[in-house]
């Protein structure tokens, strides 16, 4: 007869917060946090093993709406003080909540090395393309002209993209969503949560109040299937509310083309989601409206070794040398006396 005990059913309630939710009315917030409470109960991980960080920001509340461990902590911090967490406690399910900008303006450089690590992480970028609790500056994701009470005239800026900065850093898993988009949105959670790896996920999300309607022409009813394309691995690239348009290479440039036309679907580019090479997702990553449709879904998924798996490794091959000294090792080496 088997002893072990089986873990019990859990559902969204399990994950839900006491905490009052305090974001504003509309906010897309709501649907994110709607669809990671969906999720988290399929993954089979409890509550007690399962740790929200975030870094400062509308997003950043996230932690408070959730039945689990948490940390509200530094601006643009997050991802270095969960890869601490995740070295500490590989046995952990260690979630990213992170904005456009925490993560890619202070947070630039924390975001980059916990990507490149490849350490088994999921980070949520939401992307509103705005401040939104400083009250609506730009933000690093901004578009050219935007204006906003930081930028009277106009951002000047040339936008991040915040695919292309996660790709650039060799990310092994890059996925993208919106938050209406609910049952794409879950369905990209849990794909990201099964990664063994760093799983990066960029979710436009509207700011209703500081950039309403920065991403109508991805979810508004009669525009979303011209605007945007959704990926799936192994097939064409065809998109259009009849399915008679899509996306094929002349060279190394992407270009729309209309099918029935001299045109097959042979005659696409194909997904690959698998590909060793990321230069496919970063193409596809490039890839903005109005010029094409905007892929949504998994750009990449690889495998690569973990870090915290490694350093584990290293630790152990050390520690077969005999126990450690630390008053020997302040001793050795390179050392002197200034008389």
């Amino acid at each position: 007869m088997s002893t072990e005990t089986a873990l019990p059913v859990l559902t969204p309630g399990d994950f839900a917060s006491d905490q009052e939710v305090r974001w504003c009315p509309g906010c897309g917030d709501y649907s994110i946090l709607a669809q990671m409470k969906k999720v988290l109960p399929t993954l089979g991980v409890p509550p007690e093993k399962t740790v929200f960080i975030s870094g400062i920001g509308c997003s950043s509340r996230f932690p408070y709406y959730v039945n689990t461990y948490g940390m509200h902590s530094i601006h643009g911090r997050a991802p270095a003080v969960a890869s601490g967490l995740k070295i500490a406690r590989p046995d952990l399910s260690v979630w990213v909540i992170t904005g456009d900008g925490d993560a890619l303006s202070i947070g630039g450089n924390h975001l980059m090395h916990a990507i490149r690590r490849n350490l088994n992480i999921n980070i949520v970028l939401f992307n509103n393309r705005i401040y939104g609790l400083t009250k609506g500056q730009y933000s690093p994701t901004s578009v050219l002209g935007q204006v906003t009470k930081s930028t009277p005239a106009g951002a000047i800026d040339t936008p991040l993209r915040p695919l292309c900065v996660a790709i650039g850093c060799e990310a092994t898993f890059v996925a993208r969503s919106i938050d209406v988009n609910i049952k794409h949105l879950a369905a990209t959670l849990k794909r990201a949560a099964e990664h063994v790896g760093t799983s990066f996920v960029e979710v436009y999300q509207n700011c209703n109040v500081f950039n309403d309607g920065a991403f109508e022409y991805a979810t508004g009813r009669d525009v979303k299937a011209d605007s945007t394309l959704t990926l799936e691995n192994g097939k064409p690239l065809i998109f259009g509310k009849n399915r008679d348009k899509g996306i094929r290479l002349n060279g190394m440039n992407p270009e729309v083309v209309e099918l029935g036309k001299g045109i097959s679907e042979d005659d696409l580019l194909f997904h690959d989601e698998k590909a060793p090479e990321p230069t496919l997702a970063y193409l596809l990553s490039r890839m903005s409206y109005p010029e094409f449709p905007e892929p949504i879904g998994v750009f990449r998924d690889i495998d690569a070794p973990r870090y915290e798996e490694v350093l584990g490794d290293q630790i152990a091959a050390a520690q077969q040398r005999g126990k450690g000294d630390l008053q020997s090792l302040f001793s050795s080496g390179e050392t002197w006396v200034v008389q």
